[in-house]
């Protein structure tokens, strides 16, 4: 049995849109961003994570960047695989095995998923040398993480702002009361500043442009207490075909993204709406947790509680908190019984 464990690794993933986490021995040993390079002529995974990240959108004819999933869920199967695998091999750096060791997993995946989308999941696991896979809803992994036990009887509401989705579920007694899981996230924000950078400055930039600008000065709120600094883009004209520079502001942001934040407090109100009166009472006292990427946004917080008039809690380290969770949920994996 000693031989046997020894040959098996027990790995948490948190398979994002936007980034991957993988909690191995209780520490996030990944984090990248979730994207892969492939040399079209072989088929050969040339990069993955931040070194692909870096060739995207500059590739020439030979290489294709390719991001696996969308709107949370696996949308090129055999690029979800080889990601997925080459994500694994980053954990032991260049560590040879004698024998190829095989890997027990805990995977975090968006409430609103369907069963064939839990399907490819679960194959791409196996496909990159899973033995045993356990699937674990997002907003459970980030309620887990932020430190709140889940199996007691009281509501807590969760809204896990990602790349590709917002989950926005209440949690009571181990298991997901009410949510609502809507397609409107960090990536549609970053289309939102490409476009309005197209609209309102003739300028066309690229989406990792549009991401920094969404890291550095994204707001939910066109007026800020401590507003960032603005923010110069470099892109190119789209009247003369030549690269300039212009210097752009966080309201300008606002405005940019504001419908899209709109889309989101639509989606938490309807999920306070189907919340059971008793457990409302629960939510009016502890209030809402905000986490993932999305909850950096400066201001969100303060929108959400002016929208629904309740306390907004940004979770410490939102960014890591669902693969935090995750991988408590994996040394937990007899006690929690809600793991699919």
């Amino acid at each position: 049995m000693g031989l046997f464990n020894f040959l098996t690794h027990e790995i948490a993933i948190d398979l994002g849109t936007a980034n991957i986490l993988i909690v191995h021995n209780d520490k996030v040993v990944v984090d990248e961003p979730s994207i892969v390079a492939i040399d079209r002529r072989t088929d050969k995974v040339i990069a993955v994570g931040k070194r692909a990240m870096m060739m995207h959108e500059k590739t020439h004819s030979n290489i294709k960047t390719i991001r696996p999933l969308k709107d949370g869920v696996i949308a090129d199967f055999n690029a979800a695989e080889s990601m997925i695998r080459e994500m694994i091999k980053l954990i032991h750096g260049n560590k040879k095995f004698l024998f190829p060791p095989s890997y027990k997993m805990v995977i975090c995946i968006p409430s609103g998923i369907t069963e064939v989308e839990k399907r490819a999941v679960r194959d791409s696991a196996e496909q990159a040398g899973a033995k045993e896979v356990k699937l674990i809803h997002e907003p459970m992994a980030a309620a887990i993480g932020i430190g709140i036990d889940v199996e007691e009887p009281q509501g807590n509401m969760i809204i896990d702002i990602g790349g590709g989705t917002t989950e926005i579920a209440v949690i009571a007694l181990s298991g997901i009361v009410c949510d609502q899981s809507i397609r409107v996230a960090g990536d549609e924000f970053t289309l939102d500043i490409v476009d309005y950078m197209r609209r309102q400055h003739n300028m066309l930039i690229g989406e990792r442009s549009a991401e920094n600008i969404k890291i550095q000065i994204g707001s939910a709120l066109p007026e800020l207490d401590n507003p960032p600094a603005d923010y110069p883009v470099n892109g190119r004209d789209l009247m003369t075909g030549i690269p300039k520079q212009i210097v752009v502001s966080y309201s300008e942001i606002a405005h940019a993204i504001d419908k899209s934040i709109s889309k989101i407090e639509e989606a938490i109100l309807k999920a306070l709406e189907t919340t059971p009166p008793e457990l409302a009472a629960d939510i009016y006292r502890t209030g809402l947790y905000l986490t993932g990427g999305g909850a950096l946004l400066h201001g969100l917080d303060k929108r959400i509680s002016q929208k629904t008039k309740l306390p907004v809690f940004v979770a410490e380290d939102p960014l890591r908190a669902v693969a935090r969770g995750t991988g408590i949920a994996l040394k937990n994996m007899d006690k929690f019984t809600f793991l699919m």
